[in-house]
């Protein structure tokens, strides 16, 4: 008993007085989400107190609890390498992955796009039509008309950048949903594609243009992809050193030492043996080389900046991120002018590829991979979910599958069968893995 006779409120939330959730009218409050749920571990400081054997509990923990990562992904494309790898070894030969590395490329910028996209919860069927459109816009440009190659450079990413803005403003500011506003768009860029190419219907690059070069260049010097490793490694310990170190200084968990010695250790493999292979045949690609930079500057911008983290709010709780200020139209737009971007670059690396643009540029099963390889990386189609590195890690298996049933001679029938199977795939593993989120109340 207190001194005014009263009971003793117990600190417990299963024996507190229904008076603790009224507000001073009286009037029933809600539950504070402290009360309701457990806190999570942080997994950092399992590993700083367990070591080892903090690591195996950590990942039965994520295992448990449906948060696969990059897992999935990286499995099925070891079992891919593997299975081509021992049915023909010319697919593991240092040639072939090379000429891998600079194939996905293409596929892999648009699918960068995709990703932004994506991470919204919404979908953008028109960035196959949007990459033969700049690719045009540049062929003609340049070749037809004999402009500068930097100004029609230029022009077909500001075309793409101005397509996003159209789209952008249709979905966030009248309101017509993004699925119909990007298929009308698709019909409409590819029209306008035809149009821009004229009666010929094909462009051929004169192989000397700045997109030609940047996708030919290979960078012969072993030290340029031994160079390369090396400073992805350095990059990544840096960052993560000064991650910990910002966190300590902050008194949050952070990853010990130990733990960021590990990664960087298996970074430094999968890069030095990357740049091995690569100078086993040519050089480093200089395409590939732009496609990193991509990543890693747009996953800066996902991860470590404010427009970043609007996204993932805003994919995943739009009423939240209203409430918490978020320009929601905003977002929106700029999301859908960076899809229609990154989908003029991967256009112009395409058609860089087959050293031409013409009436089938952007068309065939673009768009599905493009989608294919954003959701098989692991970002997620229903939003708040994903990373920059799903395009690459998406793009790797798509064009590894196709890589090896070419070798094998197989039709592209059964090539759109089996990619399609590893989509659905996917998916499928995305929805399980977000129901297991939420029976563990991690969704």
């Amino acid at each position: 008993m207190t001194d005014d006779g009263s009971t003793p409120r117990s600190d417990d939330p299963s024996r507190r007085h229904p008076e603790d959730f009224m507000s001073t009218d009286g009037v029933n409050a809600p539950v504070p989400v402290a009360a309701q749920a457990t806190p999570a571990v942080d997994p950092r400081l399992i590993i700083q107190q367990e070591g080892v054997a903090g690591y195996l509990k950590e990942f039965r923990r994520r295992l448990g609890s449906g948060e696969l990562g990059s897992l999935p992904v990286v499995l099925a494309l070891i079992v891919i390498w593997a299975v081509f790898g021992s049915l023909n070894s010319t697919f593991l030969s240092a040639q072939n992955l090379s000429n891998l590395s600079q194939q996905i490329v293409g596929t892999g910028m648009i699918a960068i796009g995709v990703v932004f996209v994506l991470l919204l919860g919404e979908i953008d069927l028109s960035v196959g039509s949007v990459s033969g459109l700049c690719a045009a816009i540049f062929a003609v440009m340049n070749v037809t008309h004999g402009v500068n190659q930097w100004v029609a450079l230029l022009a077909a990413l500001v075309g793409g950048a101005i397509v996003g803005l159209i789209q952008g403003l249709f979905f966030a500011k009248v309101g017509v949903p993004a699925f119909v506003v990007t298929l009308a768009g698709n019909l409409a860029w590819n029209g306008l594609m035809l149009q821009i190419l004229g009666a010929n219907g094909t462009v051929n690059l004169s192989g000397h243009d700045i997109v030609s070069r940047l996708y030919t260049t290979i960078y012969g010097q072993v030290t340029a992809a031994y160079g390369l490793a090396l400073a992805g490694v350095v990059l990544f310990l840096a960052a993560a050193l000064q991650e910990a170190n910002r966190r300590r200084r902050a008194g949050v968990p952070y990853r010990p030492l130990s733990d960021i010695v590990l990664r960087t250790a298996v970074l430094a493999v999968i890069a030095f043996l990357a740049a091995y292979t690569l100078n086993q045949y040519k050089g480093l690609p200089l395409a590939l080389l732009i496609f990193l930079i991509f990543i890693v500057v747009l996953d800066f911008v996902l991860r470590r900046t404010s427009y970043g983290r609007q996204i993932f709010a805003l994919g995943g709780n739009i009423e939240g991120a209203r409430r918490a200020g978020i320009n929601i139209s905003w977002i929106r737009i700029s999301v859908f002018m960076i899809a229609s971007t990154m989908a003029a670059v991967g256009g112009l690396f395409l058609a860089a590829q087959i050293q031409s643009a013409s009436q089938t540029s952007g068309g065939g099963n673009l768009l599905m991979n493009c989608i294919a390889a954003a959701v098989i990386g692991g970002t997620s189609l229903f939003g708040g979910r994903g990373k920059t590195w799903s395009a690459l890690l998406g793009a790797l298996v798509i064009g590894s599958i196709q890589s090896g049933m070419n070798i094998e001679g197989l039709s592209n029938a059964i090539q759109f069968m089996v990619t399609g199977a590893v989509l659905l795939a996917a998916v499928v593993i995305d929805s399980l893995s977000r129901r297991t989120q939420k029976a563990a109340g991690r969704a």
